[in-house]
Parts: C-alpha cells; structure tokens; sequence
C-alpha cells in the first residue's frame, strides 16, 4: 500500500437507442450486461481531449468554437483509413459545452444548452454529424457534483427555505470549513461547496435532483445524439461527515441512477470518470455498473515517471498493479490532463523523452486519452490556464490559433513547436503520433486487454508482449539516452504456442531475427535487436 501511494503521489510531481444519422452504426447488443461482454467501441477506442475554447477559432474573436473543431476533423481523422497525414484518434471528449460565466466552464448555468461563446446548438450538432461521418464518436464534460452559484436553481434557493430549489443544494445553520459559504440574512446560513464558492454542491439525497439530472443525460443521448459523458469530480457526490470522497452513497447512486438510465436510453453510450489520484483498486470499485471506465492515474503516473527517469521502475509497477487488481485493463489512460502541468513540460522539453512516453501510453492495454497539443510537444505549467492555452497550429501569428485576439497569448515556443512545422517530419512527435496510432489501429494486439510484461535485466529498457488471437506484438522500449546492447529478454508463460518465431520489425529499425518459446509460451534471448538505440521504440511482429 505505501508503494501504491507513493505511486499515485508522484503524478503530483511529474504531473435513444436509435443512433442519430451519420453516427457510427454501433455492435448491436441485448443488455447492458451483454454490451460489456462483447467487449465495446470504448475498449479499442483512442480520445483526444479537446478544451473549445484553446483548440480553434473559426470567426475570428478570439475562442475557438465548435465550428472551429469541424474544420479540424480531418486533421484528427479524415475517416479514409489509406491515408497516413490524420492523426488517427476515434473518439473525441470536450471539455465543458454548457453556458457558465467561467473560462472553463465547470460551473454550469444551464445544462440543456451549449455556450454561446462556442457557437450555436445547429453548430454542435453539425460538428456531431460531421465527427459520425469520419468515425469519430464524441463525449462531453458532465458536470454533476455542482452547478455554477449564478445558476437560477441556485439564485431561487438563496430565498431560504421557501424556494422549490432551496433542497436542491446543502445547507447548515453552522460554518464547519472552508467548504461551507455563508450567505446573507439573519441569522446567516451556510451553503456547501467543495471547490469553491461559486460551485454549490447539488443535495442527491434529494430525489428531485436525480429526476433532473436524468433529464439531462436524457436531452444529451436522444435529442441530441452525443455517445456520452466524462463525468467530472465523479467521487464526490455525497460526503459522509468529514469525508468527500468515495463514500458508499456514491456508488449506490451511480449503480441505481445513472449506470442503468443511460444504458437503458442507449445500451452504446459510454462513460468515464475522473476520480482524481485513482489507480486499478479504486477504478475497479467503479467500473462494471456505475461507470464504464474509470481514468487510472496511477498509470499515467507510471508511463510519466519512466520517461522522465529513463527506468522502468514506473511503469512496470503500475502493470503489476494493474495486472494484479484488474487484469482485464478496463480504465482509461494517459499522460496528463487539464490538471496538471502538461507532460512535455514535466520532461522538460525533451522531445525524445515525449516520444517514449507515447509509446508506453499508445502500445499498453486501456482506452488512451491524449491531451490536445500533446503530440506537437506543447508545454504548459499552472496556473490552469497556462495548460488550456490556444493550439499551436503554425507559425503564423498567434499560433494559426486565431486571426483575431486570442482569449490567452499562445506560448512563446509557437514559432517552432506547431502542427505544420511537424506534419512532413518523419522525425517529428507528431509523426511518432501517428505511426502509433496507425499500428494500433492496424493490430488487434495493441488495441486489446492482454498484456504479458517482459523481464529485460536493464532498468533502461521496457517490454512487454502484446497478444490478440493470431496478432502477436513484442515491444520494446529503450528509455534512455545510451544505447543498449546489454540485455536479456525473458517470459516464463504466455499464450504463444511453442516452436520458432519470425520477428519482423514494424517500428523501429533492425531487420527479421528468430524467437524460440518453449512449451509454457516462454522464450529467453538476447539477441532479438544486437543494440538498442536511445530512446527508441521496437514494435516487433511475431509470427512462425
């Protein structure tokens, strides 16, 4: 437990059932139950977080917009598998929609619209149809553990106790924290607000809330065809006394009033949960019938902290972990988010360092998340919105971002960090991007939930193998800035059948070299790739 702790502690250091037309014609399914077996879109999926307002502007004020994002689909997906200049993601999840008072908008005024700011419903909705079309399905940030305190839910309920919606939010005679806000009258009253005043807690102990809220996930799926939720500050619906997180009533709530509503409206919606600082045990107690999948920090933690140290230490303790809490990789993963201090920055500018933490994200089990700007090597540090600040498309001024004034000064690295200057770079992270996703795509392997970690008898270098049916993947991961020749590949069981293997290289340089598996599955060798450049990645087809 203190290793798991201390795991999860670094990412604080280095870190209707219709589909509407042109949506993705979904695996069709009998139940819930039957849809997870069946193993769903989400399992082979790869996001990309977008935040609207940094991504693209399309009428020149300023904000990006959803309009601003349809122009840019085809840079994420053209929905023609033959070409190779798409990054090659198929989902897309967009940080907050609604209308909210906030730059960020997780303070939400109204859950039933979409911020002016971004454009109009008719735009969302186009932007919908056009994402369906090139196979790219789209989540959005729901935000249920608070609305914005300029909501009218919550500017009625300041009356008192006569408002219809006074029972909607908590409310004490007493202040016992910083969470608890007073407000006006005699005698002054309290209202509960975990992360600031201007978010209020909504009360599901009150079953009103839940009706409304079912309403909304309602609107979302059947009126306007969204393929589902990232549920924001998931864990803390309900407090149980000091404690905020996590607490039985949540997990009740999710399992009889949220999992079987939006399953029951359309068995292929998909949702996500941030449960902040979660690794496989937690993510386990969501995951199954209160949230599809769980985002697994402890992961992220893993593939950030490897790269940055050059040691598998990292990440093969979160494999372990994994493989020993929920073997079946149902969580999504990634480097960092919206959160934190963006990766290329914890790695401190190096590109090489960025490059393996791709491969370790992009080649392991889990639904990846990749954070938008991350695969051009933006760098950001806090405050937040110094990590949510506008795309770096090109060189142009302000980034490509905008031909008016941006709503924040694109970072000053712009001028050579940007999607055209990398785009016709063999060598560039973008291209490493996209050669990743593009075997991913190509291999069931790696887009399945077996993995098989390789013992390599050198802190530097990581591996692991990847096997789906007849699709068998070795990588391997040089982590650091020295070649490696001094190594020892070793697997004591797995799925391979015994007899010799072909390993052809399909990343990385090397030509074929032979592997001998034993009756257990298990192969030892040093000699598969004489030397192993620095920071390179091996993606190595096995076959007799």
């Amino acid at each position: 437990m203190t290793r798991r702790i201390a795991l999860i502690l670094l990412v604080l250091v280095v870190a209707a059932c219709a589909p509407a037309p042109g949506r993705p014609t979904p695996v069709p399914t009998v139940s819930p139950t039957a849809q997870v077996e069946q193993s769903p879109w989400w399992r082979e999926a790869v996001f990309y977080e977008v935040f609207v307002r940094s991504f693209y502007d399309s009428n020149g004020d300023g904000i990006g917009d959803f309009n601003g994002i349809t122009e840019k689909l085809d840079y994420l997906n053209d929905g023609d598998p033959a070409t190779k200049n798409d990054l090659g993601i198929t989902g897309i999840w967009l940080m907050p929609i609604n209308p909210s008072p906030s730059y960020h908008g997780y303070d939400v005024t109204n859950y039933y619209a979409v911020n002016p700011q971004y454009g109009s419903m008719a735009d969302f909705k186009r932007l919908l149809g056009e994402a369906h079309k090139r196979g790219i399905r789209v989540i959005f940030d729901l935000v249920l553990n608070h609305t914005s305190s300029r909501h009218p839910f919550f500017q009625d309920a300041l009356r008192g106790p006569s408002s219809k919606y006074y029972n909607w939010y908590i409310w004490s005679d007493t202040s016992a924290g910083n969470t608890w806000h007073q407000v006006a009258g005699d005698p002054p009253r309290y209202y509960y607000g975990l992360f600031c005043d201007c978010m209020p807690d909504l009360n599901y102990a009150n079953p009103e809330v839940t009706a409304q809220m079912e309403n909304v996930v309602r609107f979302w799926l059947e009126d306007v065809g969204v393929d589902g939720f990232r549920v924001d500050a998931a864990k803390h619906l309900f407090e149980e006394g000091s404690k905020t997180e996590n607490v039985p009533e949540t997990h009740a709530w999710y399992k009889a009033n949220f999992y079987p509503v939006y399953k029951a409206i359309n068995p292929q919606a998909y949702s996500v949960g941030e449960v902040y600082g979660a690794g496989a045990t937690m993510v386990r107690s969501y995951t199954g019938d209160q949230l599809d999948q769980v985002f697994n920090f402890e992961m992220a933690s893993g593939f950030v902290n490897s790269a940055a140290g050059g040691s598998n230490t990292g990440v093969n303790s979160a494999m372990k972990f994994a493989l020993a809490d929920m073997p079946g990789f149902d969580f999504a993963t990634f480097l960092t988010n919206h959160d934190q201090n963006r990766v290329m920055s914890v790695l401190n500018g190096n590109a090489d360092r960025a490059k393996v933490a791709a491969s370790l994200l992009l080649t392991s089990p889990g639904t990846p998340f990749i954070y938008y700007g991350e695969e051009i090597g933006m760098q950001g540090k806090k405050p937040d919105e110094d990590i949510r600040l506008p795309m770096q498309w090109s060189a142009a001024e302000n980034a490509g971002f905008t031909t008016g004034q941006p709503w924040r000064k694109p970072d000053a690295a712009f001028a050579q960090v940007n999607v055209a200057s990398e785009a016709n770079d063999p060598g560039s992270l973008l291209s490493h991007y996209r050669e990743l996703l593009a075997l991913r795509e190509a291999h069931p392997a790696l887009r399945s939930n077996g993995l098989w970690l390789v013992e390599t008898g050198n802190p530097a270098l990581y591996a692991s193998l990847r096997v789906q049916n007849g699709d068998m993947i070795l990588v391997l991961v040089n982590l650091g800035k020295l070649p490696i020749a001094d190594y020892s590949l070793a697997l004591t069981k797995s799925p391979l059948s015994p007899g010799q293997y072909t390993a052809r290289t399909l990343m990385g340089p090397g030509g074929p070299a032979t592997l001998e598996v034993d009756a257990n599955g298990g192969f030892k060798t040093s000699s598969i790739i004489p030397a192993l450049a620095p920071y390179a990645t091996y993606i190595l087809e096995l076959g007799k």
